[in-house]
């Protein structure tokens, strides 16, 4: 899989969970434009991305691509806080 192909991948899949996922009242859905990539990167035949959607409902996501075994691995974070922690000067 090329570095565009699994892109493109990593935002159907996260549309596909985010709206499997969203409350159906709501009468919203994503599509995958609505997905943006944070961070990627590729070693040898692996690659992982990070991603996010324009959704204010703090998740983000991870995936994976093992070459290997040709597997897509997604996992889904909710983000509960981000404190900042001062370290003393030595």
């Amino acid at each position: 899989m090329n570095d565009l192909d699994f892109r493109n991948t990593c935002q159907r899949l996260v549309a596909d969970y985010a709206n499997d996922h969203m409350d159906k009242t709501d009468g919203d859905s994503i599509t995958p434009d609505d997905v943006y990539i944070v961070w990627s990167c590729r070693a040898l035949q692996n690659s992982k991305a990070l991603a996010s959607t324009k959704v204010s409902d703090g998740m983000y996501y991870e995936i994976t691509y093992n070459g290997d075994k040709h597997e897509l691995y997604l996992d889904a974070y909710k983000k509960f806080e981000n404190r900042a922690i001062q370290i003393d000067k030595e």
